[in-house]
């Protein structure tokens, strides 16, 4: 296994290497924008590492911030769908932690089993493997994994400080799309606040004010036409917040099956299953919705209770989309719920529909998601 570092000069083919390289990944950034789903992005970089390289396949490994997990979110000559659920860490896959540790380009081209998971070892063919750092700044944003046939033969310097600085750009188009996701969701919530504040100080108050007079022992006519004037005067005015243009909403690729594994995964101390709708079809456009409230619902299970399970259930009837979580293990007084779900709640709104929650039963707590649909299913 061998550094970056080289006195050997360059061959011509491989000088132009890192200009076609920035050129190309100066066109993706520009696209950066453009809603690309996450794997079409990526996978367009692992083409052009194979494309600028003497690779023949290539997967990107990329540290998600908000699934706090690392996953595959690209690929180029092996199907993606291949690592569809797997969630790695840098030690299961041994020449990725070593690349991105000593900040190198690890090769491997004999005793596989020691440097990747069983699950993956038949994929590999025989050949030359190597790990690419992704990282820049001082952070590590993931890892490029790629091969290539064994009469290849190792890389030559020239050919590894290429693929060394394909993981510096790929680690700078990983970092703007990253950005842009996060200052959408910036927006995204600021948007959702600006709603909650509309309806609070507007519609709310009006509320307040009809419930304290319908309060009083007796009530005149006069008192009467006033609080039907307010109901009317507050229902106009959440008509129109609702009737918002809505926000345009990130881009989210993660399913809500693929959500429930992560979560499974991710705190394999919760009881944590789905008992009923395994093949219930969830609309696309309410999807990323429930895969909020499903991870917001989960989230205060853990934190309220101590749940002995957690069950969640699809559920599609003919007008309506529904899906509940449900969770035992409360006692005492639950705490006021989080900003997560009243979010969401605003969210469903939007959809025509509404997120319940509340006791359920004795020691239990229930999150419900209905979503009225326009068509059956």
């Amino acid at each position: 296994m061998s550094d970056v570092g080289s006195s050997e000069p360059l061959a011509p083919s491989t000088q132009s290497a890192p200009v076609e390289a920035l050129d190309l990944f100066v066109t993706l950034l520009s696209e950066v924008e453009a809603g690309e789903p996450a794997d079409d992005f990526y996978s367009r970089l692992c083409e052009a590492t194979c494309r600028l390289t003497s690779m023949r396949r290539a997967v990107i490994f990329l540290y998600d911030d908000e699934r706090r997990q690392v996953r595959a979110v690209g690929s180029h000559g092996v199907p993606l769908d291949l690592f569809a659920g797997a969630y790695l860490s840098p030690a299961s896959v041994d020449a990725a932690r070593r690349s991105l540790e000593e900040d190198r380009v690890v090769e491997v081209s004999e005793l596989f089993q020691q440097e990747l998971s069983e699950r993956f070892l038949p994929l590999l063919e025989d050949g030359l493997l190597t790990g690419t750092p992704m990282s820049a700044g001082g952070r590590w944003y993931g890892v490029i994994l790629a091969d290539r046939a064994r009469e290849g033969g190792p890389l030559t310097d020239p050919q590894r400080h290429t693929l060394w600085t394909l993981g510096k750009v790929c680690a700078l188009a990983a970092s703007a799309r990253i950005a842009t996701r996060q200052r959408e969701r910036a927006h995204q919530l600021a948007e959702r606040l600006a709603l909650a504040r509309d309806v609070h100080d507007r519609v709310v108050q009006r509320l307040f004010g009809v419930s304290m007079a319908l309060s009083a022992e007796t009530l005149g006519g006069e008192a009467r036409e006033r609080c039907l004037a307010e109901l009317q005067l507050a229902m106009g005015e959440l008509r129109a917040a609702m009737q918002r243009p809505p926000e345009r909403r990130p881009r989210d690729d993660r399913s809500l099956r693929d959500e429930l594994a992560r979560l499974q995964d991710r705190y394999a101390d919760l009881p944590l299953s789905l008992v009923a709708g395994d093949e219930v079809e969830i609309p696309a456009a309410v999807e990323p919705l429930a895969v909020d409230v499903l991870t917001e619902a989960v989230r205060n299970a853990r934190k309220h209770a101590k749940p002995g399970r957690v069950e969640v259930a699809l559920i599609r009837v003919p007008d309506a989309f529904v899906l509940e979580v449900v969770n035992d293990g409360v006692t005492g007084r639950r705490g006021r719920t989080g900003m997560g779900l009243r979010l969401a709640a605003f969210e469903a709104l939007e959809h025509g529909g509404i997120v319940e929650f509340g006791a359920h039963g004795e020691g239990a707590w229930r999150v419900r998601l209905t979503v009225p649909l326009e068509d059956g299913p």
